[in-house]
């Protein structure tokens, strides 16, 4: 038994070792245009939900999802996050391939996250992503209305899918990738 727990401590002092030496010798890549490998990507994605759902309070959003409130969201989304998150006119974002992790391009493949949870990572970012926190440059009310039009992209009411068509030239898609329909949309609400 003695033996055994020697063999446990001595593989934890070596793995300790040999992280301290790839750490202080410069072997880890820090390179910002790599791609993640995906057992990190996985970790990290794991690391951050568990982390969302500790810290992150549950809560509503207070803004009142309106249409007035969706295009201004839309509009506090293009303005500051669409460098990072893709443009709503579909094309990738500047910085897809040169931020480590690259950020998640938004508009191309939707959150399916609850609003308390992108609040969450909006208001105070995410460590180690290069994501802000925005709490210090918007107003709390702003980051609901992202938020709410973050959490809504496959399914805008019409008005706000025509000020998306006449700002942005094209009309947001579907989860399926297709164009909304608004008779579809209206045939749901009526």
């Amino acid at each position: 038994m003695r033996n055994f727990i020697l063999g446990i401590v001595i593989t934890i002092v070596l793995i300790l070792a040999a992280g301290f030496i790839a750490v202080h010798f410069g072997l880890l890549p820090t390179t910002a245009d790599a791609t993640p490998p995906a057992i990190e990507s996985q970790i990290a994605s794991s690391a951050m939900d568990a982390a969302m759902e500790r810290h992150a309070p549950h809560i509503a959003n207070p803004v009142p999802v309106t249409d007035e409130n969706l295009i201004a969201g839309m509009k506090l989304y293009s303005m500051n996050c669409a460098v990072c998150h893709g443009t709503l006119d579909y094309n990738p974002s500047l910085l897809a391939h040169s931020m480590y992790p690259p950020p998640p391009q938004i508009i191309i493949e939707p959150l399916d996250d609850p609003e308390w949870h992108i609040y969450y990572a909006v208001r105070t970012g995410v460590r180690y992503t290069g994501m802000p926190a925005w709490n210090k440059a918007l107003a709390d009310e702003d980051i609901w209305k992202v938020t709410a039009f973050l959490s809504r992209l496959d399914n805008l009411p019409p008005v706000a899918q025509d000020e998306w068509k006449k700002t942005y030239g094209v009309l947001p898609k579907s989860r399926d990738g297709g164009e909304h329909n608004h008779s579809m949309h209206d045939m749901h609400h009526e």
